[in-house]
């Protein structure tokens, strides 16, 4: 669906891949008949439901969500945002696709998505209710990456933005891949992540997030590091 026109740049027939989701401001150009409209990913920016904690922990998840604008019609559109670089994943039958909310250009409007804790999801999994979400919000907080990612399945293709490129690291090993949560892009397959402390909460005061959070990654799939540590 989604073609690469250079390393920052996709174009998508809209009318061929039934409407897409892009984060607002990303669109550079389009041909033909495209309407736009605001899009809200389901889940982000409703508040939850019960006592002070699970309101807190829905506010937190609404400040993680990119606005995003659905496109619809006969036309191609061209993406892309603030000259990162671009990669498209195409989504297989029952994988599933975790990024930052941050680091999603794009996606087929098809997919089901969601917005999870990542403190502690695992593959294919939910983001942990309530505790999940204090745990991401405490690890956000500690790292300064996000509390909550983007959960993608189904069919379609979703494209993800990274600074100075892309590393794709194979999950699958007796080992689980260790990242830093600032560095991490997204995860695909049968990925379970878990933000782990490297240190106590009295070391890390003070200290560089990826000295004092980890992201642990394992399972089977794919996990996409950006070469870089900036946040977009």
């Amino acid at each position: 669906m989604f073609e690469k026109v250079n390393s920052k740049v996709v174009k998508v027939d809209v009318g061929r891949a039934g409407g897409v989701v892009a984060r607002s401001g990303a669109m550079l150009f389009y041909t033909g008949q495209v309407a736009f409209a605001p899009h809200q990913i389901p889940g982000a920016g409703q508040g939850m439901g019960g006592g002070g904690l699970m309101r807190m922990a829905g506010q937190m998840m609404a400040g993680e969500h990119e606005r995003t604008m659905l496109a619809q019609g006969n036309g191609v559109v061209h993406y892309g945002f603030a000259g990162l670089e671009v990669h498209v994943v195409q989504m297989q039958p029952g994988a599933v696709l975790r990024a930052e909310a941050s680091r999603l250009l794009a996606q087929s409007a098809g997919l089901q998505a969601s917005v999870v804790s990542v403190a502690s999801s695992g593959g294919g999994g939910g983001g942990g209710g309530l505790m999940g979400a204090l745990r991401g919000a405490a690890a956000g907080v500690a790292t300064g990456a996000g509390m909550f990612t983007t959960q993608l399945s189904g069919q379609g293709s979703a494209v993800l933005l990274a600074h100075g490129g892309f590393l794709e690291l194979q999950v699958g090993g007796p080992n689980p891949i260790v990242v830093d949560p600032q560095a991490f892009v997204a995860a695909y397959g049968n990925v379970a992540t878990e933000l782990k402390s490297a240190m106590s909460w009295r070391d890390a005061v003070g200290r560089g997030a990826g000295e004092a959070m980890q992201l642990h990654c394992h399972g089977q799939g794919v996990v996409y590091v950006q070469a870089s540590e900036e946040k977009l």
